[in-house]
């Protein structure tokens, strides 16, 4: 079935059906050229997000791209820009492929359809032009026809007049005769006429028209046909991207189940351990105990003769410091890398017998204590740091991993030199064998050079591992300082109890401690040698009980030994040195250590 047989008579129909047809080929043009500028646009802030999200830092130098989290989300990003790509791909494609192929087919199908119809109204205006002659020469052929009959009746009428002349008679049957010839030549053109005109009229309707109905309906085809291609390339410009972007988003969820929350947290550890030992208990220093004790036989102060030393000009007993503590090492003030300050004394602070006053020993003890909290904050780190060749401004862990990275790179480039100076050797040889090849004197400057270069990197290789055993060995020793700590179980205090024969005048004794410091390790004479009056011993009732959680043997000076589980009465506390003074229930006064005990007050 065809247009020109089943829609010979439907011309303005297919008029409006073919523009039609153009008509939505141009509203596909017009809608993939939109849809194309929506995918760039989509691809440019999917590119823009992407680069507001990058990290700005190269990778080597982000200590944050070491973990997985952080190289997730740099790989997610890449394949959304990645993703974004595809986008401006299919926009391309559909640009290319739909946009201008078919905006140049509508073109050429305009074209076409325009000849069409003007072949069609120029045949269409030559039937009418036909027709209309037709029509004349029927006209025509009727008025003759009808002055012929007006004739041969006014000739008849007039033949029979009696009245009438012979020659109006003959005039009459003249004009009759001629009205008669020319109807019929009337006759004989309206016949031709016609025939003519059904001739043409057949071929009009039969052949003519239908001839560009049937090219119309091709035409018509073939614009539905790449129309319907159109539609398929659309859908062919994303599935020729559908594997890429499966790609990308497999890409993402391999991205997101690359995270792992224990490397990453193991990378923070690598990243910022700093190596340095957990801090200690910071020491009780109690400036409120008595300076001045009751002499007794243990007192180091009183002579042998029972008189009072005198020192300065003023007069005085002597009076020893009862708890002497030449037996608790203090540990010596840290730096901010963990080791001991240079200007801090094996034995902890200053002794008071190097002649300073009260206040200038409160001093001194309290810049043995400060450097622990530098250590402290030097794991949070500080602005300003002054960045050393060693790297000694770091913690511990990271000045190891900082030399080691130096003393690997030192290696290569040893390594190079070390390379390039055996292929200047070789070339030199080479030169020699073969002088047209090159002069060999042209090489010593830069194997002199390479030489030195070789000195100069195997010094400062020696100088980095020096400092990485050193690193290393404070690594170590810090770790095995944490470790023993917090391995073990509790020690008893590093110092030596307090004498326990000195200690029941705690009362005056605290207030005698604000006004005289401990002797120092190796010195026997007293500080302040002259009291307004005598202590007497007042025997002291407990002020608690305790439970021994461990066993302990007591067998150093001022101690006493106790059994697991063993009920005891507390008779002091710990005065900050971890030793705590007990009684036991069959009698014996000592110290035992603190961590040792289950303490309850009275």
């Amino acid at each position: 079935m065809d247009w020109g047989t089943e829609l010979w008579d439907q011309f303005e129909v297919l008029e409006r059906h073919t523009q039609w047809g153009l008509d939505l080929l141009d509203r596909y043009v017009k809608f993939v050229k939109e849809r194309t500028e929506v995918e760039q646009a989509y691809a440019k802030q999917l590119r823009s997000l992407v680069k507001k999200y990058m990290p700005k830092r190269p990778g080597k130098d982000d200590p944050e791209s070491k973990f997985s989290q952080q190289q997730s989300f740099v790989q997610i990003l890449q394949e959304v820009n990645d993703f974004a790509g595809q986008r401006e791909l299919v926009a391309e494609n559909l640009s290319v492929h739909v946009c201008l192929e078919l905006a140049k087919y509508s073109q050429e199908m305009k074209q076409e359809r325009k000849m069409h119809f003007q072949e069609g109204r120029r045949a269409q205006q030559q039937l009418e032009s036909g027709f209309k002659q037709l029509e004349n020469s029927k006209r025509k052929f009727e008025r003759d026809c009808r002055e012929a009959e007006k004739a041969a009746q006014t000739a008849e009428r007039l033949d029979q007049d009696i009245n009438a002349t012979k020659a109006d008679v003959e005039k009459a049957k003249q004009q009759a005769h001629l009205r008669s010839h020319m109807a019929e030549e009337s006759k004989n053109e309206y016949a031709a006429q016609l025939q003519r005109f059904n001739r043409d009229q057949a071929h009009f309707y039969f052949s003519q028209m239908p001839q560009i109905f049937n090219k119309l309906q091709d035409m018509d085809e073939r614009r539905a046909t790449h129309l319907g291609a159109g539609y398929r390339l659309l859908s062919e410009a994303e599935l020729q991207v559908v594997p890429i972007i499966a790609k990308c988003l497999e890409g993402m969820k391999v991205a997101a189940d690359a995270v792992d929350a224990k490397n990453d947290s193991q990378v923070l550890i690598e990243l910022h351990k700093s190596g340095f030992a957990r801090p200690g208990d910071v020491e009780f220093e109690d400036f409120s105990q008595p300076m001045n004790r009751v002499p007794s036989d243990s007192s180091l102060g009183t002579p042998s003769d029972g008189r009072p030393e005198l020192r300065g000009p003023g007069r005085s007993r002597a009076k020893r410091w009862p708890f002497s503590k030449r037996n608790k090492p203090c540990p010596p003030p840290l730096s901010p890398l963990g080791g001991p300050l240079p200007s801090a004394l094996p034995n902890g602070p200053p002794s008071p017998r190097s002649g300073l006053d009260p206040l200038a020993i409160l001093s001194e003890i309290s810049k043995s204590v400060k450097p622990r909290l530098a250590s402290f904050r030097s794991l949070r780190g500080s602005r300003g740091t002054v960045v050393t060749e060693d790297f000694s401004h770091l913690p511990p862990e990271q000045q190891r991993k900082r030399l080691q990275q130096q003393l690997e790179e030192r290696n290569r480039e040893l390594q190079k030199e070390i390379d390039q100076r055996e292929a200047l050797k070789k070339m030199k040889d080479v030169y020699e064998k073969t002088p047209q090849m090159g002069d060999p004197a042209s090489l010593e400057p830069r194997i002199t050079e390479t030489l030195n270069n070789i000195e100069r990197l195997k010094l400062e290789v020696q100088k980095y591992e020096a400092w990485l055993a050193e690193a290393e060995s404070r690594v170590l020793s810090n770790r095995g300082d944490t470790l023993g700590r917090h391995t073990r179980p509790p020690d008893p205090p590093a110092s030596a109890p307090p004498d326990s024969s000195s200690n029941s005048n705690n009362g005056s004794q605290d207030k005698e401690s604000s006004e005289e410091p401990p002797p120092e390790e190796g010195q026997d004479a007293p500080i302040y040698t002259e009291f307004d009056e005598d202590f007497e011993e007042e025997p002291a009732s407990p002020i608690g009980h305790c439970v021994a959680i461990y066993h302990f043997e007591g067998s150093s000076e001022g101690t006493i030994s106790m059994a697991e589980g063993e009920d005891l009465s507390l008779m002091e506390e710990d005065k900050g040195d971890g030793w705590t003074r007990v009684r036991r229930k069959q009698g014996g006064e000592g110290y035992v250590p603190t961590s040792y005990l289950r303490v309850t007050l009275n």
